[in-house]
C-alpha cells in the first residue's frame, strides 16, 4: 500500500519570506493588543483609570494581526477545505476545482488590496482619524491591510498552476 503523495513544499523565495514576515508582524500586533487590553483592565480594576485610548489602539492592532496571517495561511494551505461533495471525484478533477477556487481567492484578495490602497490614500489625504481620545490617523493601518491582501493574492497565485498540473 503506497502512501499518498505529499503536497509540494511551499516556496522558499521572496513570497515565503514576505508571508512569514507578515505573519510574525501579525503575531506581534496581536500580542501588543492583548497586552494593552490586559494592562488596561488591570489598571481599571486597581486604579479606576484604564490606558487612555485603549479602545482605539486594540481594534487597529487586532485588524493588523488578522490580516498578517492571511498570506502565510494561504501559502501553507492552512485554510478550511470543504470537500463534502467532491471526495468521490478523481484527484485530477479535485485539483482542477481547487485551482479554480484558488484563482478566485487570488482575484478577490488582489481586488481588495487595490481597493484598500485607494482607501488608504483617501484616508491619508482627508486626514481621517479615529473617533475618540487619541484621534489616531489610521491610513497606515489600511495600507498594511492592503499589503497583506496583495501578499495573500500572490501566495494564492503561486498555488494555481500547481493545482492545475496536479501537484497541489
Amino acid at each position: 500500500m503506497s502512501e499518498p503523495d505529499a503536497p509540494p513544499a511551499p516556496p522558499s523565495g521572496p513570497i515565503a519570506t514576505l508571508a512569514r514576515a507578515l505573519a510574525f508582524a501579525g503575531g506581534i500586533a496581536l500580542l501588543v493588543g492583548a497586552c494593552i487590553t490586559t494592562t488596561s483592565v488591570l489598571l481599571r480594576w486597581t486604579t479606576s483609570q484604564p490606558i487612555r485610548g485603549d479602545f482605539e489602539m486594540v481594534p487597529i492592532a487586532t485588524g493588523i494581526g488578522v490580516f498578517g496571517f492571511l498570506a502565510y495561511g494561504t501559502l501553507m494551505r492552512a485554510n478550511i477545505l470543504v470537500d463534502t461533495f467532491t471526495t468521490w471525484l478523481p484527484k485530477r478533477v479535485n485539483d482542477v476545482i481547487d485551482g479554480f477556487w484558488t484563482l478566485v481567492w487570488a482575484a478577490i484578495t488582489l481586488w481588495l488590496a487595490e481597493r484598500m490602497i485607494i482607501g488608504s490614500l483617501d484616508t491619508l489625504s482627508s486626514g481621517t482619524r479615529t473617533i475618540g481620545l487619541l484621534a489616531l490617523p489610521y491610513w497606515w493601518a489600511i495600507g498594511i491591510g492592503a499589503l497583506c491582501f496583495a501578499a495573500t493574492g500572490i501566495a494564492a497565485l503561486w498555488w494555481v498552476p500547481r493545482h492545475l498540473r496536479g501537484q497541489g
